[in-house]
């Protein structure tokens, strides 16, 4: 209960005194139901049915002894027409809070999923590489949505709970002693019912790792579909989603045999009780015909009160789970938060490069654990508006050296300076709004080209977007596309073609105007042609932005201002193309011999 309890703590802080006011009707709800039961008696008395004249109820009927002295019709109609206002009443007021209710749920829900994504927001890099991305879709959908079901369940045991309250109120007015009998049926009734509780939580258990399953399962599909269909892989993972389906029936079964047994459980032991109850009433209290009616009515008004308050926490107990997993998600986000304070992510002015980037003494370990260093004792000065080009074999620590230099991981130990100043999170998110990031893999979204570009800028003009265009080579064939710049370019960009993709990307990131450009190899997947329509891009960005590029091309290491060789974390050469191609023992020059060997076997072919 206690993740349930933090998220009550946080819908109190969201809907403030709404809720108070909801609390408020539901009792004036249940006074009402209940005076409405109260007109019932005398109903029952002054219609001849049946007289009903014991313990306080004499009390309460002597106020209707005023109606005897009117014809019995128009006594019958008057209380029978007070009834139905308080039904009516009763009725007005239920709607009216029932939508407020859900107007506070979905209120709360919005407020608890903008919360959580903002967290994910500004949780650091070193955060993502740790997690699951199916896991984080997983909590942002499927368990966010239990949490609001169970949000919904938990308003309603409120109002359960109150009504209960109130209607035990009533019930020990009109009889105590049977009143008391009621509620110790009901507590035994608890009691023996906790095992149902229990099951409903491990039954939450398994939905949620089914619900993570089934995410991750149907992600990994989308993102590898072309390795599915390339590789005929459909049947094994038609196997794996038929196996989950039979996981998730058992499951399913489990719960519906849960709720059955519940709802068994219950009718039966109301059978009994009502039984034992009349049983009891007629032999030991020999209570007469009036009374007995009584006692029927207080028993089928409080027993259900009681059966929906344990169905209701049968359905929290399930949802347990949900609570949890979205709760610690929140806290390890927050325990990750890249920019500790009240900055926002607005209104940030970017640092200006005059000078140049300095990185002194790095060491890096991933998870900080690890007896290799991804990085060790890096040193090294990049010049501002130059170009310099970071080589070395995969796994040599090129992406995690770009990585901290864009302050995305923290280094174990060294620092970064930007013009003399250390990078901390003071001016952190300042240096990253300079920054225009390039990866490998181009990112582009399910929208038109336009909208593609001016996620960077909102604020661009057509001139502007054309000018960005031209400088990354992609002017040419956007103009030849039938809606130019209005072309819907589909999930990543997918009717581009890969050079196409990479020059679009490109552009979004010059239309950014940055003063440091990064290209995380993304000319790797190029084809010859296409590689040089971006180097020309490059070229003349040359002086008017500081450009970092991973690379092991020689077309793009040959106009580099400087050359950075790394091998297994450490850099083992650093100077410009001709000074290290002049080494023949380096690890350069032996790098750049295997590529033109590569590159005339390609030819040959």
């Amino acid at each position: 209960m206690e993740h349930i309890l933090y998220f009550t703590k946080k819908m109190h802080a969201f809907s403030g005194k709404i809720l108070y006011i909801n609390l408020l009707g539901m009792v004036i709800i249940s006074l009402l139901e209940g005076m409405g039961i109260l007109l019932l008696i005398p109903l029952l008395s002054f219609s001849g049915i049946q007289d009903i004249n014991i313990g306080m109820m004499s009390s309460y009927l002597a106020i209707f002894e005023s109606l005897k002295n009117i014809p019995k019709p128009l006594g019958l109609l008057l209380i029978l027409g007070a009834y139905l206002v308080l039904l009516i009443g009763q009725s007005l007021i239920q709607r009216n809070l029932s939508l407020r209710d859900i107007k506070i749920n979905i209120g709360f829900i919005n407020h608890i999923r903008m919360e959580t994504y903002r967290h994910l927001l500004q949780a650091n890099w070193e955060f993502f590489i740790k997690k699951r991305k199916s896991d984080l879709i997983n909590s942002l959908t499927e368990e966010l949505g239990r949490v609001a079901n169970g949000t919904y369940v938990f308003l309603q045991f409120l109002a359960s709970l109150v009504f209960t309250l109130i209607q035990v109120g009533i019930a020990f007015w009109l009889s105590a002693e049977m009143t008391i009998f009621v509620l110790c049926c009901g507590a035994i009734m608890a009691f023996f019912s906790r095992r149902f509780i229990k099951r409903s939580r491990k039954i939450g258990n398994q939905t949620s790792d089914l619900s993570r399953s089934y995410i991750g399962g149907i992600t990994d599909h989308i993102n590898g579909i072309k390795d599915i269909k390339s590789n005929m892989l459909e049947e094994s993972r038609n196997s794996w989603l038929q196996e989950w389906c039979q996981r998730v029936g058992i499951e399913r079964l489990e719960h519906a045999r849960l709720r059955s047994n519940t709802q068994m459980y219950y009718k039966i032991t109301a059978a009994l009780i009502i039984a034992f109850f009349v049983y009891v009433s007629a032999v030991w209290f020999h209570v007469q015909g009036g009374q007995l009616l009584l006692i029927i009515l207080i028993f089928s008004r409080l027993w259900p009160r009681f059966t929906g308050i344990q169905s209701n926490l049968e359905q929290l107990a399930a949802e347990i789970p949900a609570f949890k997993a979205l709760r610690q998600l929140q806290t390890e986000c927050v325990e990750s938060r890249e920019v500790r304070g009240s900055e926002g992510y607005t209104n940030i002015q970017p640092i200006p490069i005059e000078e140049g980037i300095e990185v002194r003494n790095i060491h890096y370990r991933y998870n900080g654990q690890e007896q290799v260093y991804a990085l060790q004792d890096i040193s090294l000065h990049i010049r501002a508006k130059q170009m310099t080009t970071v080589i070395g074999r995969s796994g040599a620590g090129k992406s995690t050296l770009i990585d901290i230099l864009m302050g995305l991981l923290q280094p174990e130990n060294g620092q970064v300076l930007i013009d003399g100043v250390p990078l901390t999170r003071d001016n952190l998110l300042h240096l990253r709004k300079g920054i225009s990031y390039v990866p490998q893999d181009p990112v582009l979204f399910n929208a038109t080209i336009r909208e593609n570009l001016l996620l960077v800028d909102p604020n661009a003009t057509e001139a502007q977007m054309w000018t960005a265009l031209h400088f990354s080579a992609a002017a040419e064939f956007v103009r030849k596309l039938p809606l130019k710049l209005e072309t819907f370019i589909g999930d990543r960009g997918i009717r581009l073609s890969g050079g196409e993709r990479q020059r679009l990307v490109l552009a979004r990131a010059i239309l950014r105007k940055p003063s440091i450009l990064i290209l995380d190899e993304a000319t790797s997947a190029l084809d010859t042609e296409n590689e040089a329509k971006i180097q020309d891009a490059l070229d003349q960005l040359k002086g008017t932005m500081t450009i970092i590029v991973i690379a092991h091309r020689l077309t793009t290491l040959r106009n580099a201002d400087q050359v950075i060789v790394l091998d297994k974390g450490n850099i083992v050469q650093q100077g410009i193309f001709n000074q290290l191609a002049s080494d023949r023992d380096g690890l350069f020059s032996k790098l750049l011999g295997k590529q033109m060997h590569d590159s005339k076997m390609r030819a040959i072919r």
